[in-house]
């Protein structure tokens, strides 16, 4: 279906978030004459959430912005398992306290990108651990479990490949999918929620949800995944050499942030403005048509502008300056990471990982050896090189830092 009725899906479709839907045509004409509520569970696995989940709070922006509810699902309860979809291996249990830390840190970003309130289509945000928690297992089976099909439990994608290639899938983890379908249920009944939006890895959890609320209440609830999200060159989005490009400051800095979104290829500029911006069609359009070292700077208006709806107009500025004064006027950028030595300096090896750029001075041997450290843009080879006040240290292309002097 390519025309759609409803401003929501019309605006969804338009900027590619679209992979697929549970009866598209009925969540059209119902999103066309009233306020849908929809969902997006997020488990807190660590105390940030990563560009990784950037496509689904965006997703919700665009809800929120059609003028729809959105509601933020934080998973006390689901976290405490984890969702097995498309993992080789189970993930490591967290214990309640740090799931409750890792909840309390993550709940600050969603308020910069949706309005929540109490009004029609304010932002809400629940947690499954207020219901899942309280579930009683016998009752639970007979109530619920009879309406999975173990069969067709299998059959999923997300539990058939893990099967497949022999690993491992807990009994625990097997439950996981019907827990989340049960999180539709609680929702539809909680909060009149009528969709759940996710990626496409989360399709078979989101079709247990909408067949569970049709089978025990008589509800009519819908499902909708957004695209695996790829770079040009086909490697998962997000995934850097660096690791996880974190959403929070204290997980990333405002600059290293910036220059993740600066250094999107040419390829994916367009899909990544029509996703991760809230720039009209048209100039996105006419950015990503630009070609040659103009490109560059359709890719400086990338970073400014998701910057500025993750982290604030300010710190978008900070970051873009120094970008600016570090890599084109050769300057020490004020926003980088920095560290302080003594006039006799310290061994490039120690630098490299107070800066925080490695977790141990063995993975810091490992980048120098590697070829991936550079003082000032040269590239240094040797374990004992020292860095002095006025050294710019470098890892890769993203991460940069200043030595400078003690007090």
């Amino acid at each position: 279906m390519s025309q759609y009725t409803s401003d929501l899906l019309a605006l969804l479709d338009a900027r590619g978030y679209i992979h697929q839907l549970t009866d598209a045509a009925a969540l059209d004409a119902l999103a066309a004459k009233q306020i849908v509520p929809g969902y997006i569970g997020f488990d807190p696995t660590a105390p940030s959430l990563h560009v990784g989940h950037l496509v689904s709070i965006m997703m919700l922006r665009q809800l929120q912005k059609a003028g729809h509810k959105p509601i933020v699902l934080m998973g006390g309860g689901t976290g405490k398992i984890g969702d097995p979809s498309f993992k080789d291996e189970a993930r490591k249990l967290l214990t309640t306290d740090l799931i409750a830390s890792n909840v309390a840190s993550i709940k600050r970003v969603f308020e910069r990108f949706l309005t929540f309130g109490d009004g029609p289509t304010d932002a809400i945000m629940l947690d499954n651990a207020e219901w899942l928690d309280r579930l009683e297992y016998i009752p639970f089976l007979r109530d619920i479990g009879q309406h999975f099909s173990v069969n067709r439990m299998l059959s999923f994608d997300s539990v058939k490949l893990r099967l497949d290639r022999e690993q491992s899938l807990s009994f625990l983890e097997f439950n996981y999918m019907i827990l989340q379908a049960y999180d539709f249920l609680e929702l539809s009944r909680r909060a009149g929620c009528r969709l759940q939006m996710g990626g496409s890895d989360q399709w078979g959890n989101i079709v247990n949800g909408v067949d569970l609320a049709r089978r025990v209440d008589g509800t009519q609830v819908f499902g909708l995944t957004t695209p695996l999200l790829t770079n040009a060159d086909g490697s998962k989005m997000g995934k850097t050499v660096g690791g996880a490009v974190w959403l929070n400051e204290d997980q990333l800095t405002h600059h290293d942030y910036w220059q993740f979104w600066r250094n999107t290829a040419d390829k994916d500029v367009g899909v990544r403005l029509r996703l991760f911006t809230d720039l009209p069609l048209d100039e996105i359009a006419r950015l990503e048509a630009l070609e040659g070292s103009e490109i560059n700077e359709a890719k400086k208006i990338l970073a400014d502008a998701a910057t500025t709806l993750c982290r604030g107009a300010e710190a978008a500025q900070s970051a873009a300056e120094t970008a600016r004064a570090t890599f084109e006027q050769g300057q020490a950028g004020g926003d980088l990471p920095s560290i302080h030595v003594s006039a006799d300096g310290m061994s490039i090896v120690q630098a490299t990982s107070a800066l925080g750029f490695t977790a141990s001075n063995k993975e810091a041997k490992r980048k120098i050896e590697e070829g991936a450290v550079r003082v000032n843009g040269e590239k240094i080879l040797a374990f004992d090189h020292i860095v002095r006040p006025g050294d710019k240290l470098s890892l890769g292309q993203k991460k940069h830092g200043l030595v400078l002097a003690q007090d």
